[in-house]
């Protein structure tokens, strides 16, 4: 090592500007040594002696290194030489005392300030301090001398332009750059010397590049560790949100974790960039003299003075209080170990830096700054700075900024933002860093400061202010106010609008901006004044055109003010001109259009020339617009042809609409020849027959919009070009300006040859003359088309166009070379056509070189000659160092990079992976600190624009191949606006630099919130944008969608609403939550008009919502005074405002914009009110506006409609109603019977013609059995193919099919042509078909119905379905039918499966398929595991719909035998997919064992609704709140299994999930938590009910009438809904209020109902009311929402309703005469609402028509039923003589026959049989007396009865004696089971019994012990009748398979003898609950201790989710327990509950 190595280390430390003089204890630190202690002792003495030299030596006079003073003795010099001897004479002892090692630990004590680093310390100390700074103030001095004088192109750059520009040197320095330009220009190798220095270049290379992997390595080591302390990187802290990091944070990121940023070619473009800038741009010398002066640039491309000469407080740059941590840098991994390749030095470093302190640390870096910036400073410093005063070294700084040091933060400091501006100018360098560390301050007090942002404004070097202001939170409408002041950019003479300030005024004042650019010329003219302006200009192709009535905001001159100009003598050509210019329009219309104002100016005749300039405007002037002419709507040719059509409005669609009119009417002859019969039409004679000279309409030829930069297509201009020539020449040929505009698009240059022959020569474009040279156009090329100029003074479009079609070899030849030329043209819209014609001519400067002679190429170029030498391959052409006059430094920047791209390509393979890593993580530190350079100098290195591209794909492939969420979450949340600032700054941005982008789609759903909204307004302009462009290949979940909404809504659309148009495919994932948070933008045109383009893509909740949205400025007032059109200008938003705004529309309002209301989605209510309005209001409504309301008429009062009988809309009001039928609309019966059915035709069914019929078919269910009976067969047969899907009653359905069947009309073996009449057919035809008949018809019907098992609506009845399925599968053939019979799986008997379970598994893959029923799935599982248990092991997800008869212990196997989530989840998914309930023993089963998973709760979602409703209580109240979330969304998304529960579940269930909602308890019930809970939202505590939100309470009554309420619940919503917020007291209610409430009604008490006004509950009302309830019980929720207790109840209420208002109690004289029903009316409510006078004084066919529908009711009273059954033998005679077809509809009327009466029936059909089996209230005398008459009448004995018979027979089996019942056929009873078990039976115990052993026959299910499951399933009820014994001896499986309802009908005191304690412990909840009171009172103790344990499994199963059950926990009295199943409040007595 040469002797001064260390030296050079301590003097660089030594230059400390703070570390003080003081000296240390003379100690060495200790360490391992091998030195004696005498040589220690020396070492110190000798270390002592040097310092005390060094000492000396500065105390004396120092020696100036600045000049050299001969003349002085040589004495200091002998003592500086001593002691420099003297110290190398230290450092082998030093050496030996691993004093090198310990180097880094002494640097870091002494940086740190501390006074104990030891003797080497002081020695390292002294040496630095007072040998380096003579150094330094040597390099000083030598900077002072070298200073050039000054000159106009400003100060140097740097060291290399202050040390190499001084005097000689530069001089030297050109002629040392030539030297090299000609030594490379005259090299020539041959293919041997290129290829040895090639090698030999390549080997240097390769060698110095791992030789400085070597050295660099623990140097970047140490500046990496400096770096990472400084500049802190963005991190995520606890609340998940961080800091948005810069460039500089982004790559050190990127270094810390792996990312490759491969930035050598960057650096090498940023070193010559610096160290070789080009002296000119490239449009420097414009002409082949090249005669510019170099400092004249263009804007833009010049260096700013100021930007050079920037004086840096390094005080407030090295004075950092917030230090990264030391986990944060380098050191953490050296220290852990695994920093892998770093040296001994650096892990000493690393150790001394973690042993100090916070307050160390920070002292110990501001040291090392300070050392840094004495170092760089003589470096990088301006030379204008440099040339000043040199302030030494030594000398302390001023007070100021030493007590500025002291400032804790940098605001304290330097951003004293009051101070600004009051003092003089502002460091631009401090400007941007406080704008970047102090960024809210700043907003607040510079962007919110127009006279402070207009001083810093006056320095260019912060011009980016205006930028960062528009994007910040300043108020936008106060810097548009401030900056954007139009009319006085166009007062001020010379005003230059500057590229930053127009840039900043299309930013937040874009709309404004843009009309003006686009509409005023003189505008336009003063803005691209500026060539700077030319890229940012808009659009103005869209633009419309200017309003007939100007907008008091656009732009109006002060001087311009034309009513104020009193008087003409005051007016100046200067005014009058400028008005001219800038307002041509207004001009001409107020000054030139007033002939007496023009007189009155013209007296003035200074300005006489106005006259002329007059009567020139005045013959071009363009047309003022009209008024808009709504042409869609007046003219609708397609109607003309049919109707009268207004004279006035031929003329008016002629005059606007020429085009359309021309082809609809006169080319049409029907609608010209219908036109012609008005005389005062006779005119389109002439017009129609001579179309050819008709002048092109204005709408095609728009001229006076061509005077704007729009892009005209070339087909519009050719067609008005050749029709309206004239015009065109006159318009377009003799406008400059309009002919320039169009050349605008290339594909118009036809346009310079079309002028030129139809125009003046004279005047062509472009030239005032002609000549020779420009042949027929008179063009001169040689004069117009000077290409040298066109560098300076660009050409128009014309020009451009013009020397290209009359000069193309010159043209290529000068153009296409200049590569800045090509550059400038490309930028403009007009000339962009050149750079992609001159891409054709790229070889044209190669092919030119190589056709030159032997002499002096004049093209020739040096990079071009060195690149075919040496066969590089360069990316970029040679277009900078090949043009005319490149400047030296340009050539040699070329050469350079294309050498270094080439050498790089081929070392790369030979370097390895180390030295590559190595090499690059050395390139990019180098990159961070000349960032961080640049940032400290405000250089203008471009460092940003340089490295940007490989920044961009070095993220790219960081993104493709990381796959932690994490790593890609902190690069997105902490770096996405630099991100986004890179890609937003690119020309064209690849699809791989879009997955950046992409990402965020990626993101994982948990992170997606926190990311999104960290990100900056433009990154998520991006996000939108790149959605947009690709949301049909992204795949995205809604929830994903719905978070990204969420966000957006949330964060970034209040602070920016122009956001939302981008938003616009994203609007229908939102939620209601973010609709309701929406900004208030309803008053923004833009935003209402996307919100009506996209409600069509959501869901009905959405469009409610941003209906109520709206409705915040859509007050009633603002409804009643608003337009008639207000429905059509404000758009489909309006459907969906809440029914209290909308009701405020009136009629006129509702009719004008019905067409709007009509193509939405209406509610009912929403329609009623409109039919209502509408109907009601008017009386003179047209048969067009009935048309126009559709199927809303249909709701409209009847009332209303009757008053147009007897006219001609009358027709149409019929035909709707009726087409509402056909619809399936339910409709009023008073309002099917007055205008349908009270025709005096229908008297006479066979007299109706089939037309007739057909269009009554909906209708003749309604007209009953007497109007069917009177239709002929022929008549039948002509409609049949209109009334087989109509829904009629069976015993309709029979007249039907009985005419036709005895007609011989319609084949018996064609069952499938009936449809729904196949209920008409007897169970005796189906027994005598054959199986290829039955198969063939239910293939016909299984293609409309699924599922044609009863009560299935258009399914068979039990005992159709029991002959079928029977006969079928009596045939071993059926497997092969499976498809076939599947619609009959369901209620085919078990004992017709058993015998072919064989066959059914040998065909596996079908029968898996197929949707069998649980026990028919058991045996077929059970057969399956016998023959094939590999398969159910290897292959258990192929069982498909058996999974469902998979048996518990298979079921835990397959479970244990693979207990991973995949494998869990794929069971659960194949569960989850059968096509019945599970059984509760499967799921019971399947939940005990998903306990044992520690991964249960991940299970959760997946379990689905069904399985999850079946977790005990006891587990559901121990979920966390997310498990509870999840639990909530799966029974919202499966409402049925929730309606399945007990009661007392539903609210147990409920108030567990309740409890984990926040605030659900404490606040109200808002419209967020109600939603969430979808059905179970009425089941809350009625403490949270009652706390729901009125306003959403009335907004939504649709929805919330759909739900289900339990009693209690139904008083508090009739308390609300009398709640004056709500609708007030009953008696104030209206029609209006009447209708939101509909079925609500029922609710209220009737002492409230009694109060209700009775002319509002008209007929109609009532029966609309009875509508709505049973419309509701139809659907899910109402047939599963009330038990028989409740149901009982609501039927009263309803009763009361009824009777109440229709009259029948007469509570008070005022009460209505009590009405006679209809048929029609009976359906529509119910026959026992009615009292039975009022159905007995029914006319007889109506009573008739509705017996079949009372004998059905189940709600008649015995007084009801013994008058009904009096009217039936009062016109049908003695029961005796009662028909088959009469017997069937009696039903449970029949249930008042004495005994004797019915054994004179006759039972000759099973339908007759199955209609009194079907009743459950006989008695044991009737029943006996039943059995007996059907058995006569059949002539059947016990024994012949097959199973169809039996299935008709129903309850009336018990009928027979247990004698009888033992000659059962025991198979076919066994058959018949599967019904019979459904049923209620009355059976004796013996009678069970005795059926019970028909069951057990060796034919049937055999022996009792050996029934399964799913026997016990199959038998029902029937398995009460066990024998005690059986009953007693019944296993866990048996006892799984007893139904509820068997249960419950076994005799108490054998149900206490037979189940003990164990048994009963066995029974599920469902078996528990249907134990009666009196089975429960026969029960012991310890049975009800068993029993309570069933019943209330909420209370015994406390679960740990990380193990499994800890067993059973009782601590309740049993009284207790029981009474929690029967009154769940009761729970809440409980102590330990």
């Amino acid at each position: 090592m040469m002797w001064w190595s260390p030296a050079v280390y301590m003097i660089l430390l030594g230059i400390l500007c703070d570390v003080e003089l003081a000296h240390s204890q003379s100690r060495l630190i200790e360490r391992q040594t091998t030195q004696s202690p005498d040589d220690a002792d020396t070492l110190e003495a000798d270390i002592e002696k040097v310092i005390d030299q060094i000492h000396s030596l500065s105390g004396a006079k120092p020696r100036s290194f600045s000049v050299p003073d001969t003349d002085e003795s040589g004495g200091s010099s002998d003592t500086y030489y001593d002691t420099l001897s003297n110290l190398y004479g230290l450092f082998p002892p030093l050496a030996r005392a691993r004093f090198m090692d310990d180097l880094p630990r002494i640097l870091v004590c002494i940086l740190s300030g501390r006074q104990d680093c030891g003797l080497e310390a002081e020695l390292t100390k002294t040496v630095s301090l007072e040998l380096g700074q003579p150094l330094l103030t040597f390099l000083s001095s030598l900077r002072s001398q070298t200073c050039a004088p000054p000159s106009g192109d400003g100060g140097s750059d740097g060291f290399f332009g202050t040390y190499l520009r001084m005097g000689d040197l530069t001089t030297t320095l050109g002629g040392f750059q030539q030297a090299v330009i000609n030594m490379l220009s005259s090299l020539s190798l041959s293919e041997t010397s290129r290829a040895t220095v090639s090698g030999i270049i390549d080997t240097a290379v390769t060698y110095a590049l791992k030789f400085m992997a070597t050295f660099l390595q623990a140097p970047m080591d140490y500046i990496r560790i400096a770096l990472q302390f400084g500049i802190r990187v963005p991190f995520l802290d606890q609340t998940d949100t961080c800091e948005q990091g810069d460039l500089k944070q982004l790559i050190m990121w990127g270094m810390k974790h792996n990312v490759s940023w491969s930035l050598s070619a960057s650096l090498v473009d940023i070193l010559l960039d610096i160290f070789l800038p080009p002296e000119e741009s490239l449009y420097s010398y414009p002409g082949p003299e090249c005669r510019n002066p170099p400092g004249v640039l263009p804007s833009g491309l010049r260096r700013s003075a100021s930007q050079n000469h920037t004086d840096v407080n390094y005080e407030v740059l090295c004075d950092r209080r917030n230090l990264a941590t030391l986990n944060d840098t380098l050191c953490a991994d050296v220290l852990a170990g695994s920093g892998a390749g770093s040296s001994a030095s650096v892990f000493t470093l690393c150790q001394a830096l973690s042993a100090l302190g916070p307050d160390q640390m920070e002292r110990a870096w501001s040291n090392m700054c300070y050392v840094i910036q004495a170092l760089v400073s003589p470096l990088v410093g301006r030379s204008s700075a440099d040339c000043g005063a040199v302030t030494p070294l030594s000398e302390p700084r001023a007070a100021p900024r030493r007590a500025a040091r002291e400032a804790s933060n940098l605001k304290l400091l330097a951003c004293n933002f009051n101070g600004w501006l009051e003092n003089g100018a502002v460091d631009a360098v401090l400007v941007s860093l406080c704008s970047d560390n102090e960024r809210a301050e700043f907003e607040r007090q510079v962007c919110s400061n127009a006279l402070l942002m207009r001083k810093l404004l006056s320095d260019r070097a912060n011009s980016w202010i205006l930028g960062y202001c528009a994007n910040s939170s300043a108020d936008p409408a106060y810097l548009v106010g401030q900056f954007c002041l139009y009319e006085q950019w166009i007062d001020q003479p010379g005003f230059l609008v500057d590229s930053t300030l127009l840039e900043f005024c299309m930013t937040l004042d874009r709309p404004r901006i843009t009309a003006l650019i686009c509409e005023h010329t003189g505008f336009l003219m003063l803005v691209i004044s500026n060539p700077g302006n030319w890229q940012i200009m808009p659009n103005c192709t869209n633009m419309p055109p200017p309003p007939p009535i100007p907008d008091p905001n656009s732009l109006q001159l002060d001087s311009c003010l034309y009513s104020e100009w009193r008087d003409p003598m005051q007016l100046t050509t200067e005014v009058l001109s400028k008005c001219i210019l800038f307002d041509q329009s207004g001009f001409n219309k107020h000054v030139c259009s007033n002939a007496t104002f023009l007189n009155r100016l013209l007296v003035n005749k200074k300005i006489a020339w106005l006259d002329e300039h007059c009567r020139t405007s005045m013959n071009f002037q363009t047309p003022e617009p009209s008024q808009a002419f709504d042409i869609a709507g007046w003219c609708d040719y397609q109607t003309w042809g049919i109707r009268l059509v207004d004279d006035s409005v031929v003329g008016l669609c002629w005059q606007h609409d020429q085009v359309n009119f021309q082809k609809n009417v006169c080319c049409k002859a029907s609608v010209f020849e219908k036109l012609l019969e008005n005389p005062q039409n006779q005119w389109l004679t002439s017009v129609c027959t001579d179309i050819e000279e008709i002048t092109m309409s204005p709408q095609v030829c728009r001229y006076s919009d061509w005077t704007r930069p729009i892009v005209v297509d070339m087909t519009e201009l050719a067609l008005c070009a050749e029709l309206d020539a004239l015009n065109f020449t006159s318009k377009v040929c003799a406008n400059e300006s309009v002919l320039q505009n169009l050349l605008v698009n290339q594909d118009n240059k036809w346009l310079i040859q079309h002028c030129a022959n139809h125009s003046n020569p004279s005047v062509a474009p472009g030239g005032n003359g002609g000549g020779q040279e420009g042949g027929a156009t008179g063009f001169k090329v040689a004069d117009r088309c000077r290409y040298s100029s066109w560098s300076v003074n660009p050409p128009d479009a014309a020009l451009l166009t013009q020397c290209w079609e009359h000069d193309q070899i010159n043209f290529v030849s000068s153009v296409c070379p200049s590569a800045g030329l090509l550059f400038f043209l490309s930028r403009e819209p007009s000339s962009m056509w050149v750079s992609k014609m001159c891409s054709t001519y790229t070889n044209y400067t190669t092919t030119s070189s190589t056709n030159a002679s032997t002499g002096q190429d004049p093209n020739f170029c040096l990079e071009r000659n060195l690149v075919q030498q040496f066969n590089w391959s360069c990316s970029g052409l040679y277009a900078t160092a090949c043009q005319p006059c490149a400047t030296q430094n340009m050539v040699l920047q070329s050469i350079v990079r294309c050498w270094a791209e080439n050498v790089r390509s081929r070392v790369e393979d030979l370097l390895t992976p180390p030295v590559a890593t190595v090499l690059d993580h050395a390139v990019s530190t180098t990159v961070v600190v000349l960032l961080s350079l640049e940032g400290v100098q405000g250089s203008t290195w471009h460092i940003t624009e340089i490295i940007r591209t490989s920044v961009l794909k070095s993220l790219v492939q960081f993104f493709k191949r990381e796959n932690n969420a994490n790593e890609k979450r902190v690069l997105l949340q902490c770096f996405g606006t630099i991100l986004t600032n890179l890609l937003q700054t690119q020309r064209e941005v690849s699809s791989d630099e879009l997955l950046l982008i992409k990402e965020y789609f990626s993101l994982p759903l948990v992170i997606l919130r926190p990311v999104l909204s960290a990100a900056h307004i433009s990154t998520v302009r991006m996000i939108l944008q790149y959605y947009n462009s690709n949301k049909n290949t992204l795949k995205v979940s809604d929830r994903y969608l719905s978070t990204m909404v969420s966000v957006l809504f949330q964060t970034h659309l209040p602070s920016d609403g122009k956001l939302f148009s981008d938003l616009a495919p994203l609007l229908a994932a939102a939620s209601l939550v973010n609709i309701q948070a929406l900004p208030s933008l309803q008053n923004n045109i833009n935003v209402v008009e996307t919100i009506n383009r996209n409600l069509d893509r959501m869901s009905l909740v959405q469009r409610q919502a941003f209906g109520l949205w709206y409705s915040k400025v859509m007050t009633p007032s603002n409804i009643t005074a608003g337009h008639q059109s207000l429905i059509r200008d404000t758009g489909n938003l309006i459907t969906y405002l809440p029914f209290q705004i909308f009701q405020h529309l009136s009629a006129a309002q509702l009719l004008d914009g019905l067409d709007v209301l009509q193509r939405n989605t209406l509610t009912p209510l929403k329609q009623e009110f409109i039919a209502r309005k509408l109907i009601g209001s008017y009386r003179n409504l047209t048969a067009q506006d009935f048309i126009r309301l559709g199927d809303i008429l249909c709701l409209a009062d009847p009332e209303d409609l009757l008053v147009y009988k007897n006219t001609a809309a009358f027709s149409v009001i019929r035909d709707a109603v009726m087409n509402c039928t056909h619809k399936g609309i339910v409709l009023p019966s008073h309002l099917v019977s007055n205008l349908l059915l009270n025709h005096t035709e229908l008297q006479v069914p066979s007299a109706l013609s089939p037309e007739r019929l057909t269009a009554l078919a909906p209708l003749l269910p309604s007209l009953g059995v007497n109007f069917l009976q009177g239709l002929t067969v022929q008549q039948l047969l002509a409609i049949f193919p209109d009334i087989n899907s109509v829904s009629f009653s069976p015993t309709q359905a029979a007249i039907i099919v009985d005419k036709l069947f005895s007609s011989n009309m319609l084949d018996r073996d064609r069952l499938q042509d009936l449809g729904s009449l196949i209920v008409g057919v007897t169970t005796e035809t189906l027994l005598t078909l054959t199986s290829d008949s039955l198969l063939s018809s239910l293939a016909t019907l299984s293609q409309h119905n699924q599922n044609l098992c009863p009560p299935h609506r258009r399914g068979f009845s039990a005992p159709q379905a029991n002959a079928i399925a029977s006969k079928l599968w009596g045939f071993p053939e059926v497997v092969s039918w499976l498809g076939v019979v599947q619609p009959l799986l369901g209620c085919t008997p078990l004992l017709s499966v058993l015998p072919r379970t064989r066959l059914l598994v040998n065909q596996l893959s079908n029968t898996s398929t197929k949707s069998w029923n649980t026990q028919q799935a058991k045996v077929i599982f059970r057969d399956l595991l016998n023959t094939n248990p590999k398969l159910v092991k290897q292959d258990f997800l192929s069982l498909g719909t058996l999974g469902q008869g998979v048996s518990c212990k298979v079921l835990q196997e397959r479970l244990r035998a693979d207990p991973s989530p995949p494998s869990v989840t794929n069971i659960l998914v194949l569960l989850r997919q059968q096509p019945a309930l599970l059984h509760s023993s499967l799921k019971t089963c399947l939940i005990n064992e998903l306990y044992l998973f520690e991964f249960f709760p991940e299970l959760l979602d997946d379990l689905g609704a069904e399985i999850a409703l079946s977790l005990p209580v006891s587990t559901v109240k121990k979920f966390s709140q997310n498990m509870m979330e999840t639990l909530r969304g799966v029974i919202v998304q499966e409402p049925l299994h929730f309606l399945l529960l007990s009661r007392a579940k539903q609210l147990l269930l409920v108030d567990k999930i309740a409890q984990k909602m926040v605030g659900v308890y404490t606040g109200p019930f808002t419209e967020e938590d109600f939603r969430s809970l979808g059905v179970m939202a009425t089941f809350v505590a009625d403490e949270i009910f009652v706390q729901v939100d009125r306003g959403f309470f009335t907004e939504n009554m649709d929805f919330l009438r759909g739900l289900c309420y339990p009693s209690n619940k139904m008083e508090i919503v009739a308390r609300i809904l009398q709640e004056p917020s709500v609708f007030g007291p009953v008696q104030n209610w209206n029609q209006t209020t009447l209708s939101q409430v509909d079925r609500f009604l029922f609710f209220l008490p009737n002492e409230r109902l009694q109060e209700i006004s009775r002319a509002l509950m008209t007929v109609g009302r009532v029966e609309k009311l009875f509508m709505s309830q049973k419309l509701w019980e139809a659907g899910v929720v109402g047939s599963h929402c009330l038990d028989d207790s409740e149901r009982r109840a609501f039927f009263e209420k309803q009763q009361f309703v009824l009777q109440f208002f229709l009259g029948f109690l007469k509570l008070n004289p005022l009460s209505p005469t009590p009405m006679v029903p209809t048929c029609e009316i009976l359906h529509t409510t119910a026959p026992s609402l009615w009292t039975s006078s009022s159905l007995t004084s029914m006319s007889p066919s109506a009573f008739s028509n509705c017996l079949d529908l009372m004998g059905r009711d189940p709600y008649f009273a015995t007084y009801q039923r013994s008058e009904v059954l009096k009217r039936v033998k009062k016109m049908y005679g003695p029961v005796s003589t009662f028909s088959q077809s009469l017997i069937s509809q009696l039903g449970g009327i029949a249930t008042e026959l004495t005994p004797e009466e019915l054994s004179s029936l006759r039972f000759t059909e099973r339908r007759s049989i199955a209609a009194m089996g079907a009743v459950s209230t006989w008695n044991n005398r009737q029943l006996a007396a039943l059995f007996t008459t059907m058995l006569n009448t059949t002539k059947q004995s016990p024994s012949q009865l097959d199973s169809s018979t039996l299935v008709a027979m129903g309850y009336i089996v018990c009928g027979a004696k247990s004698t009888d019942m033992r000659s059962f056929n025991a198979v076919e009873f066994s058959k018949a089971a599967l019904w019979l078990g459904q049923l209620r039976l009355s059976c004796s115990e013996e009678q069970l019994l005795a059926l019970v052993e028909l069951l057990s026959h060796s034919l049937a299910f055999g022996p009792m012990s050996s029934w399964g499951t799913s026997v016990f399933i199959e038998i029902g009820v029937l398995a009460a009748g066990l024998p005690d014994m059986a009953m007693s001896a019944l296993v866990k499986e048996q006892i799984e398979g007893i139904t509820p309802k068997a249960i419950s009908i076994i005799p108490p005191d054998k149900f206490a003898v037979t189940f003990n304690q164990g048994q009963i412990n066995m029974f599920s909840y469902e078996q528990g609950v249907a134990v009666t009171e009196e089975q429960q009172a026969a029960l012991s103790a310890i049975q009800r201790t068993a029993l309570a344990m069933v019943l209330t499994p909420w209370e015994d199963r406390p679960v740990n989710f990380r193990g499994r059950s800890t067993g059973l926990a009782l601590s309740h009295s049993p009284l207790c327990l029981v009474l929690g199943l029967l009154m769940p409040l009761t729970v809440l007595l409980c102590p330990d509950s």
